[in-house]
């Protein structure tokens, strides 16, 4: 079995290490004091401790459903002859009536106990925080057709790593869909296979990008009333007449913020697009010039620091904005900035150490601007909502930055 790469891209370090226990769940049932918004509720039981998530804002209840698909036009060496890409994503939106039906973990059991044990951790040690979505409800269609999100995580990382942000769309109104890329993190399939992290497989932004593309593709399958399920799995009652395929947007994180970019010079579907620090390197790069909407959220890949997003940036001919957190790091605008600090209080960590982990961002002002810029960017571009949060510095916000 492969050990985990960094999140994001970068060498094992001990970040690297904790990101991929947070992703398992190691932590405890509550949440930080001040959080904004309430943390998502657990049942009462036994057994391991759960970490908890912050609860969307939005007026609306999500619901949240996984789809196994398989891409025939490419073959998988990896799975065996005569097999092709697969590939698990989430579809996330609004909800109603949703009592009957149970919260959604942050992983999947196994997923969870395949990264512990990477990470050097007792498999057994916790469980996943459970989201804000409920499995299967059907759909809430408070009006018009919903705009669509596709989010692209990280190296080495998964689907889940930006739930917070996820869930918050989904709660005023928006569909999400989140992508695991295959070989390049942890992912579980219904038969109960996990693939984790292959070295021998070429992940690069184009091969995100190309996934990307597909489940375009099967989003569109599911608007014209199909099931591109290859299990045929039970989809929630009225997900696909809720999707708006003339407006769609995509974010991803770090790598797949990259992918994004490439993803919007390929196939004029997506309308606007969004990096969280996104590297913006890839062979060949993504220097078509865009004339639809972009944003960058950058930490540590920054302009000034890193030629190849300041070439990216000169390419953007449409409206354009770049914003950073003061003391924001690479996962700053991901999970990890909240769930990092509900591990040191279990294992002991000292305050140094967090900071070396997580940065000095306080994690509730973290989870606030997380919520709140993705979705000013989705209402501004993909509803024409308008809004004063992009149209400079914030009172709200005064560590986000607007950087000219």
């Amino acid at each position: 079995m492969p050990t985990m790469k960094a999140l994001g891209g970068r060498g094992m370090t001990r970040r690297g290490l904790v990101g991929a226990a947070l992703a398992a769940g190691v932590g405890v049932p509550i949440g930080i004091a001040g959080v904004a918004g309430r943390a998502t509720a657990a049942p009462a039981d036994s057994g391991p401790a759960r970490l908890t998530l912050p609860a969307p804002t939005g007026p609306y209840r999500v619901g949240t459903v996984p789809l196994h698909l398989v891409d025939r036009s490419q073959p998988d060496p990896l799975a065996g002859p005569g097999r092709h890409r697969e590939l698990m994503i989430s579809v996330w939106y609004p909800a109603r009536d949703v009592r009957r039906y149970p919260l959604a973990p942050w992983m999947t059991a196994a997923s969870m106990r395949m990264l512990l044990d990477s990470a050097g951790f007792n498999p057994e040690a916790a469980r996943a925080p459970l989201t804000a979505g409920h499995e299967g409800a059907p759909v809430l269609h408070p009006g018009r057709r919903l705009p669509v999100v596709v989010y692209s995580h990280g190296a080495g990382s998964h689907r889940s790593d930006t739930t917070i942000v996820v869930q918050e769309l989904a709660s005023h109104g928006y569909v999400v869909v989140t992508v695991d890329h295959t070989y390049d993190g942890y992912s579980e399939f219904p038969d109960g296979r996990v693939t984790v992290q292959e070295d021998n497989y070429d992940a690069t932004p184009w091969t995100y990008s190309r996934d990307l593309r597909f489940v375009l593709d099967q989003i569109a399958d599911l608007a014209a009333g199909g099931n591109p399920d290859v299990d045929h799995a039970r989809l929630p009652a009225g997900l696909g007449s809720a999707l708006d395929l003339n407006r769609i947007g995509m974010f991803g994180w770090s790598k797949g913020g990259t992918a994004t970019a490439l993803t919007m010079g390929t196939d004029r579907r997506v309308r606007a697009g969004l990096s969280l620090d996104g590297p913006m390197v890839s062979q060949p790069p993504p220097t078509t010039d865009l004339y639809r909407p972009f944003m960058l959220m950058t930490a540590e890949y920054t302009r000034t620091t890193k030629p190849a997003v300041a070439e990216f940036f000169t390419h953007l001919r449409g409206w354009r904005l770049n914003i950073q957190a003061e003391e924001a790091i690479h996962s700053s605008y991901g999970d990890n900035q909240w769930l990092v600090p509900q591990l040191a209080r279990i294992i002991g960590m000292s305050d140094e150490d967090l900071v070396d982990w997580i940065g000095t961002l306080d994690p509730t002002r973290a989870v606030r601007i997380g919520q709140a810029y993705p979705l000013a960017f989705c209402d501004l571009h993909l509803r024409q909502r308008g809004g004063h949060l992009l149209s400079g510095p914030s009172r709200t916000f005064p560590e986000v930055r607007f950087i000219p």
